[in-house]
């Protein structure tokens, strides 16, 4: 049997959508079987701070570009790839992803959002949904750390959100 432990992990954003109601934007993994959802996420390239990778990301993966940040998770997120998926995800370089998670304010309209822009699209459908809707939705490995992070991303969504949306009316 192979050890992995000594891989490292892979330096990564996850990007935490709010429109205008409250709700959070999520997405369908196209390239994996058994209806997937999941927020944006993405890799840091190197030399790259994590919030621009954030927005990069976003843009990259979703074709949206009218967003700011309203909030910033403080501390990193680690998690382990499934052992089945380690060696053979993230180009087999990685045991996981070390993340640093964003909550954004998005300012555009549903049409901004296009799937499409980055081929092949990471995701082939997506909806806004009460944030507390996610963890019934199928998250595959990465429902445990869905369990951990919503809380904490409502909640920094919640006190960043009053000035935004006083400043940021439809």
């Amino acid at each position: 049997m192979t050890d992995f432990s000594n891989l490292p992990y892979r330096p990564n954003v996850g990007v935490a959508l709010f429109n205008r109601e409250g709700k959070l934007f999520v997405a369908r993994r196209a390239d994996l079987p058994g209806e997937i959802w999941q927020c944006p996420q993405g890799g840091i390239d190197e030399g790259e701070d994590p919030r621009t990778a954030a927005l990069r990301e976003l843009a990259e993966e979703t074709g949206c570009t009218r967003a700011t940040v309203l909030a910033e998770r403080p501390e990193w997120l680690t998690y382990d790839l499934p052992t089945g998926l380690i060696g053979r995800a993230l180009g087999g370089k990685y045991r996981g992803q070390t993340q640093k998670w964003f909550v954004l304010g998005f300012e555009g309209t549903d049409s901004d959002i296009r799937l499409d822009l980055h081929l092949p699209a990471e995701f082939d459908l997506w909806e806004w949904i009460e944030p507390e809707d996610l963890l019934q939705r199928n998250l595959g490995f990465k429902q445990e750390l869905y369990e951990k992070l919503l809380p904490e991303l409502k909640t920094l969504y919640q006190a960043a959100s009053s000035d935004w949306l006083r400043t940021n009316r439809a």
